[in-house]
C-alpha cells in the first residue's frame, strides 16, 4: 500500500513507520519541519512539509494514496490545563482531521481507509464499570474533545472510506510514552499508587498500538471504533507494584490526590486520580493476536 501518516515522527510514529516499511509499504509522513522529520525517519520514508497552524490549512493528498494514518495531536499529559492549552489540545486534533477529510474529498483518487487515533478518554471517569465499544461516552473535556475528533474522522465514511476508531490507552515503551515519567519515582525509592489506587488504568505496550494499525490498515473487516489497549486492565495500586517488582523498588509511597490536584488541576482528575476499566472486545472478537497481553511481559519489555 502507498501510506500517508501524520504524527510519522513521533513516539508511535517513528515505530510505526519501521514496521511498515519492513512490510514493503510506500510511505510519505506529513511534517512541519522536513530536516527533523528526515533525521528521525528512515531514508526510503517520503517527506510532505504542511503546517496545520496556517490561516488556510489546505490540503492536498500524494496522487495514489491507499490509506491514512493520523497520529497528530498534541500531549494531553504536558502540563496543567489552561484555557490555551485545552483549546491547542482540541485543535489539534480537530484541525489535522478536517484537513485530511477535505482532501480526501477533493480527491479523484480516494484512500481506501482511514485509521484515526483516538483516546479511551471517550469513556470519562466510570469507576469499576467494564467498558467495551459499545459503552456510551461521558462527560468532561476529554470525552468532548474524542467526540469532535472521531465525528471529524467518520465525514470520510460518506466518501467511500473504512474510517476505524483506535481509542488508545496508555502507551508503555521503552523510549517514550507515559512509563518513563511514571517509573522515575519507583527508581529514585519514593514509588507507589497514585490517589486511593482504586482508580483503573487501561494499558497497551507500543508494539501493540502499532500491530493494531497494521492490522487495521491490511484487515477490510476492521472497522469503526477498536479499544486499542490489553486485555487485563490494572487498578493503579497493582500496576504501582508492577513496576516496583520489575525494577526491585519498593512501592509504598503513595502520591496523594489533593497534592496532586494543587500540581495538575483539572488534568490530574482526568488521567491520574480518575481512570476507566477498557476492554478490547472488537479487537479480540475479530482475531487480534497480542504481543504483550500481560502487564508483566509488557513492563518486563519497557523497563528493561
Amino acid at each position: 500500500m502507498r501510506l500517508l501518516i501524520t504524527g510519522g515522527s513521533g513516539f508511535i510514529g517513528k515505530r510505526l513507520c519501521r514496521v511498515l516499511l519492513d512490510r514493503g509499504h510506500d510511505l510519505t509522513v506529513l511534517t512541519r519541519n522536513a530536516d527533523s522529520a528526515r533525521e528521525a525517519l528512515h531514508s526510503s520514508v517520503q517527506v510532505q512539509v504542511w503546517n496545520p497552524d496556517q490561516s488556510d490549512p489546505k490540503l492536498t493528498l500524494p496522487v495514489g494514496i491507499d490509506g491514512v494514518v493520523n497520529l497528530a495531536g498534541e500531549s494531553i499529559a504536558g502540563g496543567r490545563w489552561t484555557e490555551e492549552r485545552k483549546a491547542r489540545i482540541r485543535s489539534s486534533r480537530t484541525r489535522v482531521t478536517n484537513a485530511l477529510v477535505a482532501a480526501m474529498r477533493d480527491s479523484d483518487l480516494r484512500p481506501s481507509v482511514l485509521v484515526n487515533a483516538s483516546a479511551v478518554g471517550y469513556y470519562g471517569s466510570r469507576g469499576d464499570e467494564p467498558l467495551s465499544e459499545d459503552a456510551s461516552p461521558g462527560r468532561g473535556f476529554l470525552t468532548d474533545v474524542v467526540l469532535e475528533w472521531e465525528q471529524s474522522a467518520l465525514a470520510a465514511e460518506p466518501l467511500g472510506v473504512r474510517v476505524v476508531l483506535l481509542r488508545i490507552g496508555v502507551v508503555l515503551g521503552r523510549d517514550g510514552g507515559a512509563l518513563p515519567q511514571m517509573s522515575m519515582p519507583f527508581r529514585l525509592f519514593v514509588g507507589g499508587p497514585v490517589a486511593s489506587g482504586k482508580q483503573w488504568l487501561s494499558w497497551i505496550h507500543v508494539d501493540d498500538v502499532v500491530g493494531m494499525i497494521v492490522w487495521s490498515l491490511e484487515n477490510s473487516r476492521v472497522s469503526g471504533p477498536i479499544n486499542a489497549v490489553a486485555p487485563g486492565p490494572l487498578t493503579n495500586a497493582d500496576f504501582s507494584r508492577g513496576i516496583g517488582r520489575t525494577l526491585g523498588k519498593p512501592s509504598w509511597l503513595p502520591a496523594p490526590a489533593f497534592a496532586l490536584k494543587a500540581l495538575f488541576g483539572e488534568m490530574a482528575d482526568a488521567l491520574l486520580v480518575n481512570g476507566q476499566r477498557v476492554i478490547p472486545k472488537r479487537a479480540q472478537e475479530l482475531g487480534y493476536a497480542f504481543h504483550y497481553p500481560t502487564a508483566r511481559e509488557a513492563l518486563r519489555e519497557a523497563l528493561g
